[in-house]
């Protein structure tokens, strides 16, 4: 079984290496809509900016136009200062229906002076319960840093500022599902969770603080556009693109990377779900001992 699926995995990329991929980096006019908030959402900039703001009376929020099956895609955030306790900053990628996929970056606000949360979690057909927790070495408040998600056939890899902070495995040879056949919108939301978002709902929104203002710039993505249920990366058309323009379908970790990811998980994940006895008095899930051994 396993050898079977290391052939067919092989194949895969092999024809997605070998087919047109698209490349861009447009403006946010062009590649996005914001789809809730009441005028809360802006684009500003002639495309290059775009703004969510939240208050007492809603937060606001923003979808791609495009559906992405794989991509590496890269957005520059910088997330609401100050007193932002209770606020939640979600930039994710998620398909649609009963048995969804998605890849969640969302950042939980804190008091003044307090660091940010960076939640992650990973939902496959439905599925999720795969949260990891991280504090950020800067101010991500200060000055813009780029999020970036690369999900290819093979993994799925977090980073921040270009360092990997968490990678899972496409793990289908001993049964755990993984994204791979639902194309995918990148969203992201500005909204209120002080009912769990800081210190598990002990600390409230200070709505005196409002309006609360994440800002974005600079998206990018290197992906496989999903239309009238094909996607761009299985049509016969010729490729135009080099061997480096999609390298990101067979990317993974190399050693120093690597490093750099186990550095960050050492010095600044706070939770682990594959390290949490209590949660899992059974046993952890079995993708969890090959995160370990990686």
């Amino acid at each position: 079984m396993a050898a079977s699926s290391s052939t067919l995995m092989k194949l895969l990329l092999t024809l997605l290496a070998s087919y047109a991929l698209v490349a861009y980096a447009g403006s946010f006019s062009q590649d996005f809509d914001v789809t809730w908030g009441d005028g809360r959402g802006k684009i500003l900039n002639n495309g290059g900016l775009l703004t969510l703001s939240l208050d007492r009376g809603s937060g606001s929020g923003f979808q791609s136009k495009n559906e992405f099956l794989f991509g590496k895609i890269d957005m520059q955030l910088k997330l609401v200062p100050g007193n932002s306790a209770g606020t939640v900053t979600a930039y994710y990628l998620s398909s649609k229906g009963s048995t969804w996929d998605e890849i969640d970056f969302e950042f939980l606000g804190n008091l003044s002076g307090d660091p940010y949360i960076l939640h992650t979690n990973i939902f496959t057909q439905g599925k999720g319960n795969r949260e990891q927790q991280f504090y950020l070495w800067f101010d991500p408040t200060a000055n813009f840093h780029t999020y970036s998600v690369l999900w290819n056939p093979q993994v799925i890899i977090f980073s921040v500022d270009g360092t990997p902070i968490r990678k899972f495995k496409n793990s289908e040879s001993i049964g755990i599902p993984f994204p791979k056949k639902q194309p995918m919108r990148l969203y992201s939301s500005l909204w209120n969770a002080d009912d769990w978002a800081t210190r598990g709902g002990l600390v409230k929104t200070d709505w005196s603080q409002a309006p609360f203002t994440a800002s974005y710039r600079n998206f990018n993505a290197k992906a496989c556009l999903w239309s009238s249920g094909s996607s761009s990366c299985s049509s016969k058309s010729p490729s135009s693109t080099t061997s480096n323009n999609n390298s990101w379908l067979k990317e993974d970790l190399d050693t120093t990377r690597q490093a750099r990811l186990k550095w960050v998980q050492k010095n600044y994940m706070i939770y682990n779900y594959c390290t949490d006895t209590k949660r899992f008095p059974q046993g952890f899930p079995p993708e969890c001992a090959i995160a370990n051994a990686s």
